[in-house]
């Protein structure tokens, strides 16, 4: 049997109240995912991208949930989905991270991560939860301040 993952999403930040990177840099508020207790975003530092969940407009942040629990499809990646971004602008010109997401019955699998344009592999996952744990968290992440 499979290994299920355990999913929360959490308000996170770019930088440490302390950081001396964040001088002169955006410090993007975003929904960090978790899984088993581990942040996606910290285990993808080294990319310089961020969450796309918990920031943007409200369009865009209905629009990311929408593609999490599968309401829509994204137009050009069909069923792979941004899942870190830019953290300046959130745009996918300027490079992103996608998941292959798929439902099975109450379950949820992300797997086959990529570093876009280039389609080149990132080696974590694949990842099952189990759905109502899955869609409670990606609801969750909503910033409405």
């Amino acid at each position: 049997m499979k290994h299920i993952n355990h999913l929360t999403t959490v308000r996170s930040s770019r930088y440490d109240r302390n950081d001396p990177a964040q001088e002169g840099n955006k410090n993007t508020e975003f929904f960090d995912f978790i899984i088993d207790g581990q942040s996606l975003y910290q285990w993808l530092k080294k990319y310089d991208m961020v969450p796309a969940l918990g920031w943007g407009s409200q369009v865009h942040q209905k629009q990311m949930q929408d593609y999490f629990v599968l309401n829509k499809m994204h137009p050009s990646l069909y069923y792979r989905y941004p899942i870190l971004v830019c953290p300046w602008c959130g745009d996918e010109e300027c490079g992103f991270i996608s998941v292959f997401i798929e439902r099975h019955e109450d379950y949820v699998i992300w797997k086959d991560f990529k570093l876009e344009p280039n389609n080149i592999t990132i080696n974590i996952g694949p990842f099952f939860f189990e759905w109502a744990n899955y869609k409670a968290a990606i609801l969750k992440a909503y910033r409405t301040e």
